[in-house]
């Protein structure tokens, strides 16, 4: 996977290099939501390619006509989704919703759109690619669509270049009631099965009011207190998560742990890069 692609460094800074590299380099993306071009260049340069989920584009929140609601309902129909979302008027959102769906066959229509993001998704992918699932993804798809170079982890290990990364997916539940929406005691379950890990990775973040706070959401997503606690215990090397979309702080440490948020892949389209 190494080549004459994006070479982000840990710190962030951005630049080009021609030199030979030694040592291990991973680059890690999280909320993809349709950004296949970018995603097919995600691993120029690195040794492997970390995925913490997302993948689906269902509402794009900036670009109202973009997404499977919006090719389903249109842009004007998305948008007032969003407002009524973003006001936390969720009652109303839903009816609103099943206003639309009404006479409809919801669960093919999805499925359906799903298959064909996934499809493009999964043949962009690099190889070697470690994947784990988002809150929006649908699990039960991805092995139809995984290839051998991809392997798909939840609440699994595995080595890369020598360090151990832990990987736990999916989200908790919410009251937006996405598709990949787990209880508190089952996520948990899948934290405490890793164990010890240098890497710990998961598509949502631990629960820290500076790390779960969208600035242009305003409002905070929810993080996970088993994270947290499995950080303070293990004290891994790194946490890596995403989800927040513009978080109020996208990086800091607990202990001897680096927390960073590994950005909006779908908005910037750049990987964030881990060597050693």
């Amino acid at each position: 996977m190494r080549g004459s692609g994006p070479q982000d460094p840990e710190t962030g800074t951005a630049r080009r290099s021609t030199a030979r590299k030694t040592g291990t380099r991973v680059h890690v993306v999280s909320d993809v939501h349709g950004n296949t071009e970018a995603l097919a260049r995600a691993g120029d340069g690195a040794d492997a390619l970390v995925c913490l989920g997302d993948l689906v584009l269902f509402i794009d929140y900036a670009d109202h006509s973009r997404g499977i609601f919006a090719d389903l309902f249109g842009a004007e129909n998305t948008g007032r989704l969003v407002r009524l979302r973003t006001e936390r008027r969720f009652e109303e959102a839903r009816a609103f919703g099943r206003g639309l769906w009404a006479g409809l066959d919801r669960d093919a229509a999805v499925l359906g759109a799903v298959r064909k993001q996934y499809a493009e998704m999964f043949a962009a992918m690099p190889t070697p690619t470690y994947a784990t699932y988002g809150n929006v993804d649908v699990p039960s798809l991805w092995p139809e669509y995984a290839g051998s170079g991809t392997t798909v982890l939840d609440g699994e290990r595995a080595e890369i270049g020598g360090r151990v990364f832990g990987f736990v997916g999916g989200g908790l539940r919410t009251p937006m009631n996405t598709p990949y929406e787990i209880g508190d005691e089952e996520y948990a379950a899948k934290v405490e099965a890793l164990g010890p890990v240098d890497v710990l990775c998961s598509h949502i973040p631990p629960e820290v009011p500076e790390l779960t706070y969208d600035t242009v959401a305003r409002r905070f997503e929810r993080g996970s207190r088993a994270l947290l606690d499995a950080i303070h215990r293990t004290r891994p090397r790194y946490a890596l998560f995403g989800h927040v979309h513009q978080p109020l702080a996208s990086r800091m440490r607990i202990g001897a742990t680096e927390c960073v948020n590994v950005g909006h892949f779908a908005a910037t389209g750049r990987p964030w890069a881990l060597t050693w």
